[in-house]
């Protein structure tokens, strides 16, 4: 019997250690982790220079609050803001609270012009946590059902699709911010056309709107880039939310944004008991310096490019493959049929991958995985799926 509330279809498996982008579970199985705990241990698992920094730093403080300034923290807003071209920071806890941070900014912007009942333009399919407000904004009935009724002053349009946005701003004197994944991750890992972006910046420039990019799983070099948006130009966002690998597994979110809408939010108006603690922003600071040094976004690109073109050639006019799709190591293999099976036929092949929407493999390996580890992953995706083919 357990006593864990019944929130995940778990795998019958549990890992008790790991080396890189490898988990080991109690009977010394080693399994490669394609999916990297949803995006977040982009170093892999027991990196040693993060042990180091989190000794050390629990062994120096852990936590003051935000009463007093803490140096670390400070540091991390400025790689944040070196990374990012935004000027401030907010640092929380996860991506669900960097979003509620994103959520109050652009209902301040709204009323402080006037707009009492401001409203958020946001995507279908799209995924922004698990709050009310993510829920509400995310337009997945799945995450929403039994939850309602949902919070109000978000309106919704098809993701890629800039038509759809401009009708909606035109018809809409509320509206005061356009939110979109970068990515879409949860939805399948859908890559939006080069100029979806720049065109929805275009937008908001025109109806003196924000445009808020949701980076919590795109951003912190998955992409090939530090984050998703700077693969395009003219597509520079005046609110960015990041999470997931920020931290590698300490929880860490931060909201970042140019100083005209950051400036906006003033002492007692928002807040958090342990967001920015010492720990968790040595942690981070260490993320990212590991990054810069191993240039992992550039190790993303290359590592991606392989396993796409990989998986292209060896399942090319295989039934059933719909589309395999992304960028840098954040990768989806869409299937015309539901793929769940898929999970437990790649963990007895010892390969951990994770299954979005029903019928999309979602690929989100660890940036410091080598061309060996690249093509087991394609190379055992290949043969899972090809079998299935066969069979079916």
């Amino acid at each position: 019997m357990t006593h864990l509330m019944n929130t995940y279809a778990r795998l019958p498996l549990a890992f008790v250690r790991g080396e890189g982008a490898w988990l080991i579970d109690a009977k010394g199985r080693r399994i490669l982790d394609a999916i990297s705990g949803i995006g977040v241990c982009s170093l892999g698992h027991a990196h040693p220079r993060l042990a180091e920094v989190i000794a050390e730093q629990a062994a120096t403080l852990i936590h003051t609050a935000n009463l007093a300034h803490i140096p670390v923290q400070e540091e991390l807003a400025t790689r944040l803001s070196h990374a990012s071209g935004l000027d401030q920071a907010f640092i929380a806890n996860s991506g669900a609270e960097a979003l509620e941070c994103a959520f109050k900014l652009a209902r301040r912007f709204g009323h402080d012009r006037g707009i009492h009942d401001p409203a958020i333009l946001v995507t279908q399919n799209g995924f922004h946590g698990r709050t009310l407000a993510g829920i509400s904004a995310s337009g997945n009935p799945a995450i929403q059902q039994g939850f309602g009724p949902p919070v109000s002053g978000f309106v919704h349009v098809p993701f890629n699709d800039l038509p759809a946005a401009a009708r909606a701003m035109d018809e809409s004197d509320r509206i005061v911010a356009v939110l979109v994944e970068s990515i879409q991750g949860e939805a399948g890992v859908r890559v939006p056309d080069d100029d979806y972006l720049p065109g929805l910046r275009e937008l908001c420039d025109r109806h003196d709107a924000l445009l808020m990019l949701d980076e919590v799983q795109s951003g912190m070099c998955r992409s090939g880039r530090w984050f998703a948006f700077q693969h395009a130009s003219g597509a520079e966002p005046d609110v960015i939310t990041v999470a997931k690998a920020l931290g590698n597994g300490i929880p860490i979110g931060a909201c970042l944004a140019r100083s005209r809408v950051g400036d906006l939010m003033t002492p007692g108006s928002h807040g958090s008991t342990f967001g920015g603690n010492p720990l968790a922003c040595r942690v981070a600071v260490e993320v990212m310096g590991i990054m810069d040094d191993q240039k992992l976004a550039e190790a993303a690109r290359h590592r991606g490019a392989e396993i796409i073109r990989r998986l292209r050639a060896g399942l090319a006019e295989v039934p059933g493959v719909r589309q395999i799709r992304g960028r840098g190591l954040m990768i989806g293999i869409e299937l015309s049929t539901d793929a769940t099976e898929l999970r437990q036929a790649a963990l007895d092949r010892d390969l951990l991958i994770n299954v979005t929407r029903g019928n999309t493999i979602r690929l989100l390996p660890p940036l410091i995985i080598d061309r060996t580890e690249a093509e087991t992953i394609a190379d055992v995706l290949i043969d899972i799926i090809r079998a299935r083919a066969t069979s079916g």
